[in-house]
């Protein structure tokens, strides 16, 4: 069978267990891990990045794949046999956006990721057809945009209001494994799927060369770690926030949801009050709590017309999400809109990571540097390029050619680089211009028929 027909074979088998799903809303599943054998495992490491960082195992996906066939019908075996051992996971700590803290993240071996990767495929294929609309994260053709993009689309039609913008203090960390069991118990019985979720929120994290087990969390970086952070946050938030609050409100209200990151909007004062009042119980029964300090209510209304946006209570507060900042601002027509700019912390840690790499790799050729350079601005502008960001991105433009300048200037204390010359060599290697990526003008024209 070639790759493109097992390709097609195995999103077959996926449709029906989503179908299945789909059929039954209210049905717990309980014959799933059969579809997990040696040419779904396949499947799985076709989907499997290659150039990762290595496990606690030091092996390579190269050292893996050297002798594929037999390793996939090993590791099927033992997880069909409940065999499996998950190994554990090396622990590694990359900076925060702040340059100085650092978030810890898990890195599991190569084949582990495999069999995450396969057992992630029949988990979203089921939940795939629960998991609402207001859910974004880490979820097949949803991304991020598309949640900054709706965010803004709803402030459009409500015209603002209170916002709730709420940080879940170390979600990862104390995610509750028997919460967590609870919550799939409810779609999911199958005792084959339950084993191996069990041996993953159990797997030792390696750290200095010593392992430990913790009894709560799940760590990020994990294949299946995002998928079973939103069946739980589904459960705590989304189907709570839509079924249970909603119906309760006096005014209108909707909440977008990435990760553990998100926010609610209120068209009244007295509904955001109420939610953030029973909100810290509500994650407090499934062993979560709001980041004191984080977590903010902002009044977010469109200024009336004809102020200078000072009126009716003060100028309308700003707030962040998904590394925009968001705000009330004059259109080109003199029209209140929301606008989005890169956030502050955000275009900080751009500038630095920029400085930081001009100044180590000075000593490269100048070809070598401007191809780094050039891809590390078209993924800037990737990601912040949307509409209303210009500024931001003509920013972050302007300081990488200022950093680069200034670190060739101290490779060579005998010739210069003065702006003349650093002018000449931009000529000959441009750095990319900034662009908007996700242009909300392009959106609407391509939704036109």
């Amino acid at each position: 069978m070639t790759e493109a027909q097992t390709s097609t074979s195995i999103s077959t088998r996926l449709s029906r267990i989503a179908e299945q799903a789909r059929t039954a809303p209210d049905m717990a599943l309980t014959n799933l891990a059969h579809h997990v054998d040696v040419t779904l495992l396949k499947e799985a490491f076709r989907r499997t990045r290659k150039d990762g960082a290595v496990g606690s195992d030091g092996q390579t996906a190269n050292e893996y794949a050297a002798n594929l066939d037999s390793n996939l019908q090993q590791v099927w075996e033992r997880a069909k046999t409940g065999r499996y051992r998950a190994p554990a996971v090396r622990r590694v700590h990359i900076p925060k956006g702040d340059g100085h803290k650092t978030r810890p993240i898990g890195i599991p071996t190569f084949e582990d990721k495999v069999v995450q990767r396969a057992y992630a495929m029949v988990l979203e294929a089921v939940y795939e057809q629960d998991f609402l609309p207001c859910s974004y994260g880490f979820r097949p053709k949803r991304s991020a945009h598309d949640a900054v993009q709706d965010l803004w689309d709803g402030m459009a039609r409500m015209g603002g209001g209170w916002v709730l913008d709420v940080d879940i203090k170390g979600f990862f960390d104390h995610l509750d494994h028997t919460c967590l069991r609870e919550i799939l118990a409810k779609r999911v019985r199958d005792r084959g799927i339950h084993r191996m979720v069990g041996k993953w929120l159990n797997a030792g994290v390696l750290e200095d060369g010593v392992i430990s087990r913790p009894e709560a969390g799940t760590p990020q970086g994990g294949v299946i770690s995002p998928l079973l952070a939103n069946i739980y946050l589904h459960e705590v938030i989304d189907t709570w926030f839509e079924w249970t609050v909603k119906p309760r409100l006096r005014g209108r209200a909707f909440m977008i949801r990435y990760a553990d990151d998100f926010v609610m909007v209120f068209s009244d004062r007295y509904d955001a009050d109420r939610v953030l009042s029973v909100l810290p119980s509500r994650l407090g029964k499934y062993g979560l709590t709001m980041h004191p300090d984080k977590t903010q209510m902002v009044p977010f209304r469109r200024p009336r017309r004809g102020t200078d946006g000072k009126g009716g209570g003060g100028r309308p507060g700003t707030f962040e999400f998904l590394g925009f900042t968001h705000y009330w601002g004059r259109s080109r027509r003199g029209r209140w809109v929301v606008k989005r700019r890169t956030a502050r912390s955000r275009l900080a840690r751009a500038v630095r990571a920029l400085h930081q790499w001009t100044k180590q790799h000075r000593h490269w050729r100048i070809a070598e540097q401007h191809r780094a350079l050039s891809q590390k601005l078209r993924g800037h502008y990737a990601y912040y390029g949307i509409t209303g960001n210009a500024d931001a991105l003509e920013r972050v433009y302007r300081l990488a050619i200022r950093a680069w300048r200034r670190w060739l200037d101290r490779r060579n204390h005998q010739r210069k680089m003065t702006w003349d010359r650093m002018n000449r060599l931009l000529e000959r290697y441009p750095l990319p211009r900034p662009i908007v990526v996700h242009s909300i003008y392009r959106r609407v024209a391509n939704a036109t028929p």
